[in-house]
């Protein structure tokens, strides 16, 4: 069953928009009220809880798909990722937007022919700071971000390869791919601009027997998170302002 969010008048007002969500620690969190604040109508799908998601995007106007602790392929056990992956390309047949976060990022990359794999250099977490390209600069959607400092990072798998003709628009300090564009209006974000503190705090508990097998300092990770929690919020907010009034303007057109 999928979640309707009623969203009063904005620049979205009237948008229809699929989130899929593929785990219970990783909401919508700040995304969701954003979005909904800039008058989108959400239908959030939850196919871990058995909710179905639909075989194309004619019913709404764009899609966002989030982050997960499994990879863009594991469909053995998460038999629903083929479905967002069909999804995915769908929507970049048709012009429709949508925006990967983190494994939505890189579901985006392998739906439309990129590679993900295992990061060699390490699971990054924190806050590192993003490193825009000139191309970013140009960007229909991340263009007007190109001034934000940083972001919560917190993945394992990287995009490796990039789709043909997709473009990167940020890199971290050791090249990892930060964000894309895919192709058609299919862009992606490997940071999670909807997370806060009360969300990573989940992720840390989560997550604590395995930071010591690593030696990965979480508290550290978290604490700044928690200090850059005012700035995030400030950044991200009109990522999900732009995207929605993207969204009405496609369904517009």
């Amino acid at each position: 069953m999928s979640t309707e969010h009623e969203a009063p008048a904005g620049p979205g007002a009237g948008t229809r928009l699929l989130v899929v969500e593929h785990e219970a620690d990783c909401p919508p969190g700040w995304m969701g009220e954003w979005l909904s604040g800039a008058g989108a109508q959400l239908d959030v799908r939850r196919p871990y809880r058995g909710d179905t998601l639909p075989a194309t995007l004619d019913d709404h106007d764009g899609m966002v798909v989030l982050g997960g602790s499994m990879g863009p392929d594991d469909d053995a056990a998460y038999p629903w990722l083929g479905g967002v992956r069909d999804l995915i390309r769908g929507a970049a047949r048709h012009a429709t937007p949508v925006l990967g976060i983190c494994l939505g990022h890189q579901l985006a990359a392998v739906a439309l022919g990129g590679v993900v794999h295992r990061n060699p250099l390490g699971k990054q977490i924190g806050t590192p700071p993003i490193g825009w390209l000139p191309a970013a600069a140009q960007d229909r959607l991340l263009g007007p971000l190109t001034t934000a400092r940083v972001g919560v990072q917190w993945n394992q798998d990287v995009v490796h390869e990039m789709p043909a003709g997709a473009r990167v628009l940020a890199r971290t300090e050791r090249m990892e791919i930060q964000a894309a564009w895919f192709g058609s209006r299919v862009w992606g974000v490997q940071w999670h601009p909807e997370a806060g503190a009360g969300i990573v705090r989940r992720w840390v508990e989560d997550n604590r027997d395995a930071a010591r097998e690593t030696e990965l300092d979480l508290p550290a990770a978290l604490g700044q998170i928690e200090a850059a929690e005012a700035e995030l919020r400030t950044t991200w907010q009109p990522l999900a302002t732009g995207f929605a009034g993207l969204c009405r303007r496609e369904a517009r057109w």
